[in-house]
C-alpha cells in the first residue's frame, strides 16, 4: 500500500516525538510501498504500510549488522 505525503509527515512527527530526536527523518523511496528512516542523515530502516480489513498499521524494519555492534 502506498505511503502518501500525509503518512510521511505523521510518521516523522510521531518518531521524532517518541524518541525525542528531531534528527529522525523519513524520505520517499523509488518504490511507493515503503519509506526510509534516517537518523542524522544515515539510513537506519524502512517503514511499510499495511491495510488489513480497514485497519492501517506501519511496520518499522531496522537491520543491525554485527559489525555495527562491534563499534558500539
Amino acid at each position: 500500500m502506498d505511503l502518501n505525503d500525509t503518512d510521511i509527515t505523521n510518521l516523522q512527527n510521531y518518531l521524532q516525538k517518541k524518541f525525542g530526536n528531531p534528527g529522525l527523518t523519513i524520505r520517499k523511496r523509488r518504490v511507493a510501498d515503503s519509506v526510509e528512516v534516517y537518523l542524522n542523515g544515515e539510513a537506519i530502516g524502512t517503514i511499510y504500510k499495511d491495510n488489513d480489513e480497514g485497519e492501517v498499521s506501519y511496520d518499522f524494519n531496522m537491520s543491525i549488522l554485527d559489525i555495527d555492534l562491534e563499534e558500539a
